[in-house]
């Protein structure tokens, strides 16, 4: 048997789950949401990519005292066809995306956007790892996706959003690679510790954003302030390092479908961080169009 298929064995779907991953994934989306405005925010003093480097850099550092308890004692021959497509996912496509869509779009709307991605990794679990999948999920999904393109296609170019359209596009573009990981994670975690793939994932990061540093060259002095730099360690430390942490070690003891369900939670705090730190504003044509995606969602989650 390849080690691929090892690995892939599927958990039973019907196996309950224990309030340590729910209370571990929900941690990590509270994280999650509170990103985007950290990550607008520091947007506006450094280049993407200085960003990306430096809080993979601040995770790193986390990282070293720890070394030893990383263990690749399970690696296996052509694991590398699973472990390589996982880490170029997320964080290195994931977070360049995503970066370049705050750029253009506002945090409350990549926010709502990031509620499509339970719909996304049910189809992918479904196609992968055999995990149930109805008509309601993929209704769900088709009405998440329409109430995305309307929440993109309805925003006006503002100086907080010059490019809505542009930047919800590549924010969901995004969310594909985060779904399309959290499969391969889900996958991986039959053999490998979830510490030991998030290990992988910062230190892949790292070197994929290592171009970063080339414009940290041209940053004015005095730009790195106590703001900026709490902003940095929280985006380094508390939300590549733990949100990953978290979620990996949830998601390898619950199904892929029900951990990213938590998700739903995301939109939320984006959207209040977003209003009570950025005073970012959505019009009645997207706030309508946020509740057709928030509620594209809940209709696919068990009664």
């Amino acid at each position: 048997m390849k080690p691929e298929s090892a690995i892939a064995e599927p958990l039973p779907a019907s196996l309950p789950v224990a309030l340590g991953p729910r209370l571990a994934v929900l941690g990590a989306v509270v994280l999650w949401g509170a990103s985007f405005s950290a990550m607008r925010s520091a947007l506006h003093d450094l280049h993407p990519w200085s960003v990306m480097w430096l809080r993979m850099a601040v995770a790193l550092a986390c990282i070293l005292p720890l070394w030893r308890t990383i263990d690749l004692s399970a690696y296996r021959k052509g694991d590398w066809k699973l472990l390589l497509p996982a880490v170029l996912l997320q964080p290195c496509l994931y977070f360049w995306l995503e970066s370049a869509a705050l750029g253009l779009t506002t945090s409350a709307q990549a926010g709502i956007i990031s509620a499509s991605v339970p719909l996304l990794v049910a189809v992918g679990a479904w196609f992968t790892l055999s995990e149930p999948l109805n008509v309601r999920i993929v209704c769900g999904l088709l009405l998440s996706v329409a109430g995305v393109a309307v929440l993109s296609l309805s925003g006006e170019a503002t100086q907080a959003a010059p490019s809505p359209l542009l930047g919800n596009s590549l924010e969901f573009l995004a969310m594909v690679c985060a779904a399309a990981n959290m499969i391969l994670i889900r996958i991986l975690g039959r053999r490998y510790g979830a510490w030991t793939l998030t290990v992988m994932q910062v230190v892949t990061g790292c070197v994929f954003f290592s171009p970063g540093l080339a414009y940290l060259a041209d940053v004015p002095a005095g730009t790195f302030d106590t703001r900026l730099v709490a902003i940095l360690v929280f985006l380094g430390a508390g939300v590549t390092l733990g949100a990953f942490s978290l979620y990996n070690w949830a998601i390898t003891r619950m199904p892929a479908g029900t951990a990213s369900a938590h998700i739903n939670l995301v939109p939320v705090v984006a959207v209040v961080c977003g209003f009570a730190f950025l005073g970012e504003t959505m019009g009645p044509l997207q706030m309508a169009a946020a509740c057709v995606v928030l509620c594209s969602v809940l209709m696919t989650q068990k009664s």
